[in-house]
Order: structure tokens, then sequence, then C-alpha cells
């Protein structure tokens, strides 16, 4: 037996966030949101995928964002990923601990940490 694939990983939102949500995840880093099924939509929140992983956005109440754990999400162009979310006003925190991996962190607009590293 073994885990063979992630399918997702989630991170919270307070609620009523779901546009924000829609504007940075899907406008801004490009994922493509995906429906919830029918039986969760109730609670809110959204879901998204790049390639086969998905992230969903769930609501939590109360809320606390995620400020060490968190998802690591690879870009096929970091560049201007890191130029989009500076020109959408976003704080970019460059990390070069990993010599010859450019990587960057930022915060969701819910203050979770997200990781992104050039593919």
């Amino acid at each position: 037996m073994a885990i063979i694939a992630i399918d997702h990983v989630q991170v919270a939102a307070p609620a009523g966030s779901e546009d924000a949500a829609r504007r940075f995840y899907g406008a801004l880093l490009g994922l493509e949101e995906i429906p919830k099924p029918e039986p969760l939509r109730a609670r809110g929140g959204d879901c998204f995928r790049a390639s086969t992983a998905a992230l969903h956005v769930g609501i939590e109440e109360p809320f606390v964002p995620a400020r060490k754990a968190h998802p690591g999400l690879v870009a096929d162009d970091l560049d201007a990923v890191r130029a989009g979310l500076v020109s959408a006003g976003h704080e970019v925190r460059e990390d070069d601990l990993i010599a010859g991996v450019d990587r960057l962190y930022v915060d969701d607009p819910f203050g979770n940490r997200l990781e992104l590293r050039q593919a």
C-alpha cells in the first residue's frame, strides 16, 4: 500500500470571503475555479484546481489564518506571478534558503501563508 498523489489541500477563510478568494486564487494566481460538490455548497467557500491537484478555500468560524502551515504552489513563470502579486499590492517575501530554487512567500487576502516556487 502507498499514497500515490495529493488530491487537494485546504486553506481556511472567514465567512463571506468567496469573492476575494476568486479574485486572488482565480484571477491573480490563475487557478481554475471548479464547482463544489452540491452537498458541500451550503458551507460556503470555493474550490480551485491546478493540473491534477485542487486547493479548497473552506469557511471557518472563528477564523485564524495559517501563518506557518502552507500549500506549496509551482509556477511556470514565477517572475510574472511575482510581478502580478506586487502590482496587486501583496507583500512578497523572497526566500533563497534552498540553493538553486527560486521561491517566495505571500499571504492570501485572509492572512494564510503560501509558498510559490519556479517549476
